[in-house]
């Protein structure tokens, strides 16, 4: 094969190339191989409306990094893809499509729209996927699955059948989040929250006696139709002997009663609040408590209900108005304040959501989350970062029902039928209800599940379950669950139940949360707030391995990553320099022979060296997830050590046919292993430099090859600390020469030295641009530096401005006094001597020794000028 690389890489015709060759070769799909380990993800399935952005980048090419990592590593590899159906966002699409049309859901029917919603699937719902490839992501595309699959569908039911039979899945009349434009309840995920100045209304209840009134305080004066009750804390001195009394609901004349309940705050205001069960979760709460009625005063599009008298039929926004205008007409409205409220913004239709009771369907989660909050305690289910088991098990601990019913088409319906006489019976079909309930069947329940229920199904519906398949036996418990913390309690927290409940085993062992991609001034990236970048141009201009670099590596520990498109410029970039650092050494191998050579030069050793501790550093970011720290490695490593160092070095070294077989070997197998260890990161330039090594198997893909094996003796301790001063000679004797404006690369005639270089006099001669170095002092003046106890002298004669080196120098000699002075004293601090660890005194006495010496070198250079 062709060894030389073209002059330019040009991204587009080599991501094109590489990602049709593997999915043509086969290497997407698992080998099932019974000899290997198995490594198994199913990705989070992505909502069919939707298009690849930043985070989607990010999420999806770490479960693809992990993937090649894994297969390189040996394992059998399933990552597997697939849709959620998007219950809400498809039925939005579809409906404003319908608009466009001059129609709607409700004038073309239920069975027409679900006609629609599908023709939408199969023609405009890949458009993610194709993201997905873009990317790189290598997965098992012949095992994608959707939500709503026959198969996944049959799953679906089972679980709530089964629920359902054992009481854990029940009707009632729970706060849920209301949308009055959709006309549905909606998933916390499904909302943002909006923080808007808004306004606290300070209102009398009188007593129903006259003996005076309580005020209370509202940010939603609409709602107080609904009161049933003015609640305040049972250690409120300032209502002693007032629980128990009637108040009077102002514009309404209801009687309610002042109750003693925990949830006030007798902080804040005047410590009473109004109870409003049917609007409020935590008045919810408290009304179960105390047996209240629960009041709903507001219908579903967020009108005010015949039960709200002269206010019926009035928009919640007018009702507002109203209710407050005839306060303070009739001397109830005390004072109004300005107060900041965070609102609840439906991220479908935009519009406030209203906390409203309703009847629906809800889970039981009480006995399901001893078992899920069990394996976290245990870490059978780790979380990365560690401090996201705490938010877990907070909220596991504090649970409340599980509202699963939604008001839509599209979607799961909910298997629920019911009998003449209004009996509900779950089945898989009427004719099995018919036969379950021993009766007539009349209707089918019109709701359909929230998505997150089927969601949570995932990685066991998508192996077979409930079938014993193999692919079941085999992939699950799945290896990682890459996700984002928003959906830590709606969706994780529920697959750890249903994996539980149905296939006793949790659906993976580790819970990876990646950070939230941010624009570079540090907001949420948005398509509506103009803060959002499409990867996908990026990638059509830049390439998606630079994309995937300017990702990962800023993927640490960190819960924030800032993406800025000088960033994935310098990825870019860095993909060019591999690209010609490749090309340079592909053109230095002829005669090449793939035998180790007999003996090698220090410098050798130094890079197998480095090369071995980078596949420890890499292959340790990986297996923890820290990509930061596998990328930082490996950049390091190609730049400066193999690029900056060891290729400029040994250039000369290629020219001598005695030295030139030694140095092509090192040069291929650093070039070889580093390939491998950037694959998972930048896997498209990686296969097509891959492709042109002499010293490869040519029937197999790099995707395909095998990690590293790292020789034990490559690893050497002593090789690395004395090039390393080599190294650090040289970076002094370059920055003496910048001082003074020297041109790098303009060889001077002669540096002295006096120290032990350790073999290195050849090295920092030829990287440091001087013809000759040699032992001694100069006569006459010069400049100096000093390195690992070796000074070197620059003579002055002609490259030296006398007055600038005397100012450098002063600068130097009073930076010096400064570090001095107070390690002084602290040496000279009885409390520090006596009390702190005695290496941490012998450290400081090393540096006050090194620094006095230091000292005296630059006085004695000083001389010289003065």
């Amino acid at each position: 094969m062709e060894t030389e690389l073209s002059t330019r890489y040009d991204a587009s015709l080599v991501e094109s190339k590489w990602y049709r060759a593997w999915d043509e070769a086969g290497l997407f799909k698992p080998k099932s191989a019974p000899d290997k380990p198995v490594y198994s993800i199913t990705i989070p399935p992505p909502n069919v409306t939707g298009s690849l952005h930043m985070g989607h980048a990010l999420c999806y090419g770490l479960q693809d990094l992990l993937g090649r990592y894994k297969r390189l590593r040996g394992y059998d590899v399933l990552i597997l893809p697939g849709q959620d159906h998007a219950g809400i966002a498809l039925q939005g699409v579809v409906t404003k499509i319908l608009k466009k049309e001059g129609t709607s859901p409700f004038q073309i029917g239920r069975e027409k729209f679900l006609e629609r919603a599908w023709q939408f699937r199969h023609e405009s719902g890949g458009e993610i996927l194709r993201g997905f490839r873009a990317m790189g992501c290598a997965f098992d595309w012949s095992a994608e699955r959707f939500t709503l699959d026959d198969a996944y569908v049959d799953a679906v039911l089972k679980v709530f059948i089964d629920w359902f039979d054992r009481g854990l899945i029940y009707r009632g009349k729970r706060v849920v989040n209301w949308d009055p434009v959709l006309k549905t309840s909606v998933s916390d995920i499904e909302t943002e929250r909006m923080d808007v100045q808004g306004k606290l209304y300070h209102v009398r209840y009188p007593y129903a006696d006259g003996s005076g009134h309580i005020v209370v305080a509202t940010t939603r004066p609409e709602t107080m139709l609904a009161d049933v009750a003015v609640a305040v804390h049972p250690k409120d001195s300032r209502y002693t002997g007032l629980v128990g009394k009637t108040l009077v609901l102002p514009l309404v004349g209801r009687e309610i009663p002042l109750i003693a309940d925990e949830y006030p705050d007798p902080e804040f205001g005047t410590g009473a609040v109004k109870i409003t069960p049917g609007h409020d979760a935590n008045d919810f709460e408290v009304g179960q408590r105390h047996g209240l009625e629960i009041l709903v005063t507001l219908d579903e599009t967020a009108k005010v209900t015949p039960d709200g008298g002269v206010y019926a039929g009035l928009d919640r926004v007018e009702a507002r108005k109203r209710i407050v205008a005839d306060l303070e007409e009739q001397g109830f409205l005390e004072k109004i304040e300005d107060h900041a409220i965070s609102l609840v913004i439906s991220e479908r239709s935009h519009e406030p959501v209203e906390p409203m009771a309703s009847e629906q369907w809800f889970v039981d989660q009480k006995e399901l989350a001893k078992q899920a909050i069990r394996v976290a305690e245990d870490r059978s289910v780790r979380f990365v970062p560690e401090r996201y088991k705490g938010v877990y098990l907070e909220w596991m601990t504090n649970l409340r029902d599980w509202c699963v019913s939604r008001q839509l088409w599209w979607g799961h319906r909910i298997p629920v039928y019911y009998t003449a006489d209004g009996t509900p019976v779950a089945a898989t079909s009427w004719e099995e209800a018919k036969k379950k309930a021993g009766q007539d069947i009349v209707k089918q329940d019109d709701d359909v599940l929230d998505t997150w229920f089927s969601s949570g199904l995932w990685p066991f519906a998508t192996l077979g379950w409930p079938e014993k398949t193999s692919e079941l036996e085999r992939y699950y418990p799945t290896d990682v669950l890459v996700t984002s913390r928003e959906i830590l309690f709606l969706w994780v927290a529920r697959m750890i139940m249903m994996g539980l409940d149905f296939v006793e085993e949790v659906p993976f062992k580790s819970v990876y949360i990646y950070a939230t991609v941010l624009n570079e001034q540090g907001k949420r990236m948005s398509k509506s707030l103009g803060t959002g970048v499409d990867p996908m141009e990026t990638i059509r201009d830049k390439g998606a391995d630079a994309l995937r670099w300017a990702l990962f590596s800023q993927t640490g520990e960190n819960q924030d990553l800032r993406y800025s498109d000088k960033k994935t410029v310098d990825a870019r970039n860095f993909c060019n320099k591999i690209w010609n650092a490749s090309r340079f050494v592909l053109m230095n191998l002829d005669g090449f022979q793939d035998e180790a050579p007999k003996e090698l030069h220090v410098f050798d050793k130094w890079l197998l060296s480095r090369l071995a501790k980078t596949e420890v550093a890499v292959r340790e970011g990986f297996e923890s997830y820290n990509m930061q720290q596998a990328t930082q490695a490996v950049y390091r490593f190609f730049w400066s050590e193999l690029c900056d160092w060891y290729i400029e070095v040994s250039k000369g070294r290629l020219a001598d046919p005695g030295q030139r077989g030694t140095v092509q070997w090192v040069l291929v197998r650093a070039l070889e292993t580093f390939l491998k260890l950037a694959h998972p990161v930048i896997p498209f330039i990686t296969e097509e430099i891959y492709s042109h090594l002499p010293a490869r198997d040519k029937r197999q893909h790099l995707m395909d090859s095998r990690w590293p094996d790292i020789p034990s003796e490559w690893h050497d301790n002593e090789v690395e600390p004395r090039v390393e001063r080599w190294l650090e000679s040289i970076r002094a004797l370059r920055a003496l020469r910048a001082e003074f404006g020297l041109t790098p690369g303009a060889t001077v005639a002669e540096v002295f030295f006096e120290g032990d270089l350790d073999g290195g006099q050849e090295t920092i001669a030829s990287q440091g641009w001087v013809a000759e170095l040699k032992q001694g002092r100069p006569e006459g003046a010069y400049v100096t530096t000093t390195c690992f106890g070796i000074d070197f002298y620059l003579p002055m004669d002609g490259l030296v401005d006398k007055e600038r080196e005397a100012a450098r120098l002063q600068k130097d000699e009073l930076r010096l006094v400064g570090q001095i002075e107070p390690l002084k004293r602290r040496l000279n601090d009885p409390n520090f001597v006596e009390r702190a660890k005695p290496e941490a005194v012998d450290k400081a006495k090393e540096d006050l020794a090194q620094l006095e010496s230091d000292l005296v070198k630059v006085r004695s250079s000083l001389a010289m000028f003065l």
